[in-house]
């Protein structure tokens, strides 16, 4: 495929460039995949999982090794520090940079990752409230609690709710951050303008993913996901709401001496299986993506992507 766009030829249309998307739940095998797309196809690759945005967060978030960075440019990861959250807003505008400008150069560019309302809001044109962050409210949500937040937006705005996972901290706080300053909802202000580009969604569902989950759970912990754990403790506080994300949470409960390692890895494990339900049925309700062979997912995407090449 060649680095830049070839001009069309006399009388015909040039089609929209092409947005590849490879999508599906957690530890599906996203990012292996992916680097094989990419240098298969000279792409580069975009993050779409809203907890590799953040720097700091290595181990526990699977983020793409140095060596994997070396082989395919990656954007949008490490992009701030998790004291720092990023509004839905704030990450399109970053993606829609990135985007853009990989497709001046290139026919396509390749989208990863497992959050579904992070790539809605791109493939689809999602146009989320601009609300600046309220760190006095903030504070006073992280006081009240997770549970006692989820429930007033489960109240104010059920559907937004039933979008957000009960033990998402920062989406939880950032709907009711909305709600509160603008006495809307999220839900009711969020319109769509969909982007002038042709959106091919690939997806990852292997059948093995129950026993894929517990096999990467237990090597986040054997890679240090407790030690880095500590060091977000010591950098960030205790109190930081990402802290209490999935595999970080349960590692920071071993620290405070309220769970040992074998439990902590056995919850872990639950809270990412029940996690990936939750993906599989979003990804199938608010996504039209070709599911890819168990077999040979390479060679399927592969087709698909050369047909959308045209």
């Amino acid at each position: 495929m060649s680095e830049h766009r070839p001009p069309a030829a006399p009388g015909s249309a040039q089609l929209p460039p092409l947005v590849v998307v490879l999508l599906g739940p957690t530890a599906s095998g996203k990012t292996a995949l992916a680097l094989q797309l990419a240098e298969r196809f000279e792409l580069e690759i975009v993050n779409v999982d809203s907890r590799q945005l953040y720097k700091d967060m290595t181990v526990g978030t699977a983020k793409p090794t140095a060596e994997q960075r070396a082989r395919v440019p990656h954007h949008l990861l490490d992009l701030r520090r998790p004291d720092q959250p990023i509004t839905l807003r704030e990450f399109q505008d970053e993606a829609l940079t990135v985007v853009n400008r990989n497709l001046e150069q290139r026919a396509a560019t390749l989208l990863v990752g497992g959050s579904g309302l992070y790539l809605k809001a791109l493939t689809a044109g999602l146009k989320p409230p601009s609300v600046a962050p309220q760190p006095a409210l903030r504070e006073q949500l992280a006081q009240l609690g997770q549970e006692t937040c989820y429930q007033l937006l489960m109240d104010a705005d059920p559907e937004a709710g039933r979008r957000i996972a009960a033990a998402d901290a920062v989406r939880t706080q950032r709907a009711l951050e909305v709600l509160y300053a603008t006495g809307k909802t999220m839900s009711s202000q969020t319109s769509a303008s969909p982007p002038p580009w042709r959106v091919l969604e690939l997806g990852l569902n292997p059948a093995n993913l129950r026993q894929r989950i517990s096999q990467r759970t237990k090597q986040l912990y054997a890679e240090g996901l407790i030690e880095e754990t500590q060091q977000l403790k010591e950098l960030y506080g205790a109190d930081l709401p990402l802290l209490q994300t999935i595999g970080y949470g349960e590692a920071l409960q071993v620290l405070e001496g309220q769970l040992d390692r074998t439990s902590a890895i056995a919850k872990t494990t639950k809270r990412t299986q029940q996690f990936a339900k939750r993906q599989r049925t979003w990804f199938r309700r608010q996504h039209q993506a070709h599911w890819l062979s168990d077999t040979d997912p390479f060679n399927d995407a592969s087709q698909q992507i050369e047909a959308g090449l045209g």
